[in-house]
């Protein structure tokens, strides 16, 4: 396992490259790859790079958002709790691996790269089987069952945690960690700002509650029996992002614990809470965090660790292999993260958070640990493996 920036930095740049980037499906795989592809375009302008995603997902209208092209696949994901449904699926496997050779044939990549998610299989499979080489930015500390596959023609495979050999070839496996939004490392917010943007005291201790762009049930269920806590402890302020799909509801159970309640702002007689369903300025809300509560995916915990952040992971069970659990752990084991178990969230985590913020001497510690952990540059780091492949390709 290898991270050879230097070598790396002396690579002439071809001219012109043709990249496919495939993958999505969450904001976790979106924003990894568009860094990826950002990073790519200032080592070498005239890349040309298309990506390809799934349908109806959320990289359809990001990337393009982003200023790449997309083009979508019919793929969707294995339903393992009905079996029986699988059929359709792999219909649409087979569909997707068809438009996918005729996307490679008609674009001529000279290298694909796959960051995770449904189209990111039938991509990278039949760009293999095409002659064209391919990199896998696997971005969990558990690989999933497709990459673990595609491992076996992939030429280059970065990965984000130590002991990857596990799963892939070791001499394929690089150590560049995940990429993470850009612009979280470009702020220079101070935390008091960050706080008074929230319309919160700057005095006390913040925590932020985080369950990605959809929300976590269980943490937002845990917040809400946990209002009058909150309404006890107000040497503690909360910002709460609940997600879209359950901010009516968090909305509803605040209304009748504590009267009426505009969104966004601080709540009546509940000043301590700032609740939102998405917070549009990430770098703010870091930067006013003392304490953070979120899921254990890979991009998140990669800012979290470039960003020194202290945090209490409550890792989702609804995800293929668990994998956010061995993210988790993988933290937890080196003393740079708190875990609690989803079933054990309503009776551990606000309390768990809490005693954490309380403690100075707790939030330093587990700053310091998770700062160790941080791999920076990453987009830059696999940008050059990606240009390098076509390098070596070319001889």
């Amino acid at each position: 396992m290898t991270n050879d920036n230097l070598s790396l930095q002396a690579v002439a740049q071809p001219a012109s490259p043709r990249i496919i980037i495939s993958g999505g499906g969450t904001g976790g795989h979106i924003f990894p790859a568009v860094s990826i592809a950002n990073a790519i375009k200032a080592l070498c302008p005239e890349a040309n790079i298309l990506f390809v995603g799934a349908e109806g997902r959320m990289e359809m209208q990001r990337v393009p958002d982003a200023g790449y092209p997309i083009i979508g696949l019919p793929v969707a994901g294995f339903d393992r709790k009905h079996l029986w449904k699988n059929i359709a699926v792999l219909v649409k496997l087979l569909r997707s691996q068809w438009k996918a050779r005729s996307i490679i044939r008609d674009f001529k990549p000279q290298v694909a790269v796959g960051v995770g998610g449904y189209a990111s299989g039938p991509v990278l499979k039949v760009a293999g089987m095409m002659g064209v080489p391919t990199l896998i930015q696997e971005q969990n500390s558990y690989a999933g069952v497709t990459n673990k596959l595609l491992a076996k023609k992939a030429c280059t495979i970065c990965v984000a945690y130590e002991g990857m050999e596990r799963f892939f070839p070791k001499e394929k496996i690089v150590m560049t960690g995940n990429p993470v939004r850009q612009n979280l490392l470009a702020s220079n917010v101070s935390r008091g700002e960050a706080v008074e943007y929230f319309h919160l005291d700057p005095q006390k201790r913040t925590i932020l509650v985080l369950g990605g762009s959809l929300g976590a049930r269980t943490i937002n269920q845990t917040l809400q029996a946990a209002i009058p806590v909150m309404q006890e402890h107000t040497e503690v302020q909360w910002i709460w992002q609940t997600g879209k799909i359950y901010i009516e509801q968090v909305k509803h159970a605040i209304s009748e614990m504590m009267g009426e309640m505009v969104m966004g702002t601080r709540v009546g007689a509940l000043p301590n809470l700032y609740v939102t369903d998405f917070i549009k300025d990430m770098s703010k809300a870091y930067a006013a965090a003392d304490l953070i509560i979120s899921r254990a995916g890979a991009g998140s915990i990669s800012e979290f660790c470039l960003l020194h952040k202290p945090v209490i992971l409550v890792p989702s069970p609804n995800v293929a292999e668990d994998h956010q659990t061995k993210n988790a752990l993988a933290l937890v084991d080196k003393g740079a993260a708190l875990y609690v178990k989803d079933a054990d969230a309503q009776q551990q985590l606000v309390t768990t958070a809490l005693q954490t913020v309380a403690s100075e001497e707790k939030l330093k510690a587990l700053s310091r640990e998770i700062a160790k952990l941080a791999l920076p540059d990453s987009a830059n780091v696999i940008a050059h493996y990606v240009l390098d492949l076509i390098k070596k390709n070319e001889k």
